[in-house]
This record gives C-alpha cells, structure tokens and sequence, in this order.
C-alpha cells in the first residue's frame, strides 16, 4: 500500500482557504473545527452522520463532545500530519451543514 504524504505547509494554507471553518491546529498537527448545534440529540446526529462518512473513507477523526458541542481533529497518522485525506473528509463534514 503506497505511503500517504503529509500537505506542504503552503498546500494545507492553500486546502484552508476553502475550507473557512476549520483551523490547523499546530498542537496536534492536524485541521480542527468546533461545529455548535442546539442540543445534544442534534450533535449526536451529526456525529453519527460523520462517523458513517469517515467509515466509508477509512478515515476516522479524532473527536470530542461535550453536550451540544463537538470538536473535531483530521489528521492521517501514517502521514505525520494533514493529508489530503484530511481535506477531503473536512469537505464532506462541511457540505453536511
């Protein structure tokens, strides 16, 4: 299986600019977005929306959730920090509100 590369700092830059909900977080080498809903049933939801997503790319997020919120983390381990794995799941996440 071919070894995924990490983004250059200037191709994750270019990854973020359309991707103005998510931040990189240097900590954790990886992109983070702290999405808000109204509840905790809402929050569950997306994230169960997202766990199906991530299981269907083989791509699982780091995450935390504390009652309406969640905080998400991509990174690709095997890569040593953001991957266009990462992008592409931040995409999907997105494009589901």
């Amino acid at each position: 299986m071919p070894r995924i590369a990490a983004l250059t700092p200037e191709a994750r830059t270019a990854a973020l600019a359309a991707l103005p909900a998510w931040a990189y977080d240097p900590a954790r080498n990886a992109l983070h977005r702290r999405i808000i809903r109204a509840d905790f049933s809402e929050a569950f939801a997306l994230m169960t929306r997202i766990a199906l997503a991530a299981e269907k790319a083989d791509h699982h997020p780091e995450w935390a959730n504390v009652w309406n919120r969640i905080d998400i983390w991509l990174t690709t381990h095997d890569a040593g920090g953001v991957s266009q794995r990462d992008v592409d799941l931040a995409a999907a996440i997105d494009a589901m509100g």
